[in-house]
């Protein structure tokens, strides 16, 4: 691999690392990392930390997009658009779509679009959060999403998201984020929940999962104690402070795991990991023919069904405007979609040899060995065949191996944004994502060497003509 971008039908770099991968319930297979795997999944773990709520991850991307050039257009403005033009759009604080222009017209080459998702399931603060109950100040949270809520419990706990508040010029929005850990759930005792063992630990939505922040402290009520934190925090009076939104977030950074390191766990790897590996394909891929777009949405975890969300029409609108930013006649738009392509990036399912009764046997894919393409006849997933196809003929020009991922037929299968900015826009899709284990816990695992091998198969896909 060279310097400057992922070369599809590259060869692997030096062997350095060695361990052992269980391809099969039966066999065993040399794996090899290398440096650039390693060196790759840390700034994915780096990615991650500095981004522990949509609107940091937002932030994060926008902050990287700045530093290879891209500029930040206002959906409000005019644009003046030129090929080889490179720009980004936020809408609401937490979805982002990036773009480089293309050298042909969209209704000559099409888009190559690339969408992910910013949140991840958790824990959010109610808007009258804090509230105290024998001496302890606690803050009421809803839940986010599909959370494994028991993996909440125990944690060095903090807040991130953003504050709104009152300033001169009118109302201001400002990311804030607490380091240290702020905030616990402890687990109640075995002595006290003698069958937690046995059934699992099941907790009251609204009553057991309150966090507690801290001694409560007399002269001050409840609420002023936690919202004077918050205005410490932004850099305003208390009396400014208008309103917030919170999320709760694991402090423990990410780290590579395993007899040689082969493994990663951070939270929300779903899926920042595939936001991560969106924009370096962005990034590093060479100038291409067509119009290369990276959409990251928010309220994928549930339902994206918002003004920003990939149900809304952020991406629509978007390309419509690139579209008719080099006109050609009235039906060049629908020329353009009809010479595109969508890749919906998000992780998948990886087999976890303790529960072997939870994957379809056939269909069972492994941690570090490749991404997966994503496959639901009842299009909970978008991909049909020649979508299936193509990803493997991107993995089989990278050198990268490649996956088949089909959800057991007795459970319920999850979905993302694929099937829905599939119809929305009338783009074959296809889906696919790395492997990963505990997804939706708030410490989650994947491979190290699954992140990279994403990144190029993602650059061969936003360059193919």
């Amino acid at each position: 691999m060279t310097a400057g971008y992922l070369q599809p039908d590259c060869h692997p770099a030096p062997i350095r690392y060695h361990a052992l991968f269980i391809h099969s319930r039966y066999s065993l297979t040399l794996m090899h990392i290398t440096p650039e795997h390693r060196r790759h999944a840390q700034d994915l773990l780096n990615f991650i930390d500095a981004s522990p709520s949509p609107w940091h991850a937002v932030d994060t991307l926008a902050e990287r997009l700045r530093a290879s050039g891209y500029t930040r257009l206002d959906e409000r403005e005019p644009w003046s658009l030129e090929a080889g033009g490179r720009h980004y759009v936020v809408r609401g604080g937490s979805s982002l779509i990036a773009f480089r222009l293309g050298e042909a017209r969209p209704a000559e080459s099409g888009y190559r679009i690339i969408g992910a998702h910013t949140d991840s399931p958790g824990l959010r603060l109610k808007p009258k959060a804090a509230h105290g109950t024998d001496s302890l100040l606690r803050l009421g949270v809803e839940i986010y999403g599909g959370p494994i809520l028991a993996t909440f419990t125990d944690r060095d706990l903090s807040l991130a998201g953003r504050v709104s508040l009152r300033t001169a010029e009118g109302i201001d929005t400002r990311l804030i984020r607490f380091e240290t850990a702020m905030a616990r759930l402890p687990n109640l005792a075995i002595h006290m929940n003698r069958k937690v063992n046995d059934d699992g630990l099941k907790l009251n939505k609204q009553t057991e999962l309150p966090l507690i922040l801290g001694t409560l402290e007399n002269a001050l009520p409840p609420a002023e104690q936690f919202l004077s934190l918050l205005a410490e925090r932004a850099l305003c009076p208390l009396s400014d402070l208008l309103s917030f939104e919170l999320n709760v977030h694991d402090i423990q950074p990410g780290a590579f795991w395993g007899a040689a390191g082969e493994f990663i766990a951070d939270g929300q790897i779903d899926n920042l990991s595939s936001c991560h590996a969106g924009l370096t394909a962005l990034l590093q891929a060479p100038p291409a023919v067509p119009t290369a777009v990276c959409a990251f949405f928010d309220h994928e975890e549930i339902g994206s069904a918002s003004h920003k969300g990939a149900d809304g029409s952020f991406l629509e609108d978007l390309l419509e405007r690139l579209t008719l930013s080099r006109p050609m006649d009235a039906t060049a738009h629908k020329r353009a979609l009809a010479r595109s392509l969508m890749l919906s990036a998000d992780a998948a399912h990886a087999y976890h040899p303790n529960f072997p009764g939870a994957y379809e046997p056939l269909h069972a894919i492994q941690v570090n060995g490749g991404p997966a393409v994503k496959i639901n006849v009842n299009q909970r997933y978008a991909t049909d065949g020649p979508a299936a196809a193509h990803f493997m003929e991107l993995c089989r020009r990278t050198g990268v191996p490649g996956q088949t991922y089909v959800h057991r037929t007795d459970l319920g299968c999850g979905s993302t944004i694929g099937p829905m900015t599939a119809a929305r826009l009338g783009i074959p899709t296809l889906d696919c994502g790395t492997p990963m284990w505990a997804m939706h816990s708030a410490r989650e695992s994947a491979g190290v060497l699954d992140q990279l091998w994403f990144s190029a198969v993602l650059i061969l896909f936003l360059v193919d003509a």
